[in-house]
């Protein structure tokens, strides 16, 4: 034991570390011994040298150390690795999601800091968001290999994140065959191609799984608004539960002809729906000033404030799309909105939404809370592995 590196917390400091929380923030820590390196296991001792977890350090981040285990006579090593991720596997396999992409290890909440695997068919995507994880990279991937026989693992390790843990982006083929250029998922009878090398997150929005479903079933005989379409989820489940029609807005060129793409694999005219390429601030105040309006609009914009400190900012711009939102939504309609933004609380985003709802002059309640599917859970000791929140607001006028 003298050997492996350690830190002490300053006193009143353990509790977090008692109560299961996998992060130790630097404020916390007084003293590091044995000059551990980035990604290197380290012990966890409280004030007066007692054990307390095993983590992994990351001497760059403000999450100075992620913990792996709360156990002393536990080994940090492939062992260790293997029972978790074998766990995490065999739960998503209990889980009725009626689609063959799902999320097989959802980070922290499965008890691996800073790990995200998604599974699109018999191809894994991996993003690698901690100095810990990036250590035991390749045998994580073997073990991979191993408990799902993946024909192919490829990285996308290509987000900011990473920066904070002293990692530069990374993407690229792991094990295996390269991916085709489109993975053919199936979601709830719909048929969609998943770019894994280069789409949004790891390729796809499959948080959003069960919130599109019931969306699709709030749709018939409406006209519908989806804004940050991406490649038309929302906007496909709507036709699905017969939607009168759907206007799309997306930024991306690309992403909107994947959409249209999507509409002809699954038999739906494109002719009869609005595809618009565009930023949808200003296209919703365009929508505004024609007059137009809708029975239901979706906002599922990107992630606005990735930490705490970016919440105010992030605060306006929420605001603004939700308060033009309220205004093109006819009476007794429907507004379904979210933020995918870790730095804001359910809590303070229902405040945003309630302030635009005001601010449009409208009378609003919320019908239905939303949060990402099953295969994303949320381990009790981890509330922030609860990032994705939205509502069903029902305006009434």
């Amino acid at each position: 034991m003298k050997n492996i590196p350690s830190i002490t917390l300053k006193r009143g400091r353990e509790k977090p570390v008692q109560r299961r929380h996998p992060w130790i923030f630097s404020g916390s820590v007084k003293d590091v011994f044995g000059e551990p390196a980035s990604g290197e296991t380290v012990r966890v001792l409280d004030a007066d040298g007692g054990f307390l977890a095993w983590g992994s350090f990351s001497p760059h981040s403000q999450i100075r150390t992620r913990i792996l285990s709360w156990t002393e006579s536990e080994t940090i090593g492939p062992s260790l690795f293997n029972n978790k991720l074998e766990g995490s596997i065999s739960d998503r396999r209990k889980v009725d999601i009626d689609s063959d992409a799902l999320r097989l290890v959802h980070a922290e909440s499965d008890g691996l800091p800073g790990l995200i695997v998604d599974q699109y068919k018999d191809i894994l995507v991996v993003q690698i968001l901690s100095a810990g994880i990036e250590r035991w990279r390749e045998e994580i991937v073997g073990l991979l290999v191993e408990l799902t026989d993946a024909r192919s693992v490829y990285e996308r390790s290509d987000v900011e994140v990473r920066a904070l843990e002293g990692l530069d982006k990374r993407t690229g083929l792991l094990y295996g065959e390269e991916p085709p250029d489109y993975v053919e998922i199936h979601e709830h009878g719909l048929t969609f191609q998943v770019d894994v090398r280069s789409g949004h997150k790891t390729g796809f929005y499959l948080d959003q799984r069960a919130n599109r479903v019931l969306v699709g079933s709030l749709a018939e005989g409406k006209e519908i608004l989806d804004c940050f379409s991406y490649t038309g989820g929302f906007a496909l489940h709507a036709l699905r539960g017969k939607a009168r029609s759907v206007s799309l807005i997306e930024s991306s060129p690309e992403m909107m002809a994947m959409a249209q793409t999507h509409f002809q694999l699954n038999g739906f005219p494109v002719d009869v729906s609005e595809f618009i390429v565009g930023d949808v601030f200003e296209e919703l105040r365009t929508y505004r000033d024609k007059a137009r309006s809708f029975d239901g609009v979706i906002l599922d914009p990107p992630k606005f404030a990735p930490t705490a400190s970016h919440a105010a900012q992030a605060a306006r711009g929420y605001k603004d799309i939700n308060l033009w939102a309220f205004k093109l939504v006819r009476t007794g309609g429907f507004l379904c909105t979210f933020s995918c933004s870790g730095g804001v609380d359910r809590g303070f985003f229902q405040k945003i939404v309630a302030d635009a709802a005001l601010d449009a002059g409208v009378r609003a309640k919320i019908i239905t809370q939303l949060w990402q599917d099953s295969d994303h859970p949320v381990g009790l000791n981890f509330p922030e592995g609860s990032y994705l929140k939205g509502f069903i607001i029902r305006v009434e006028r």
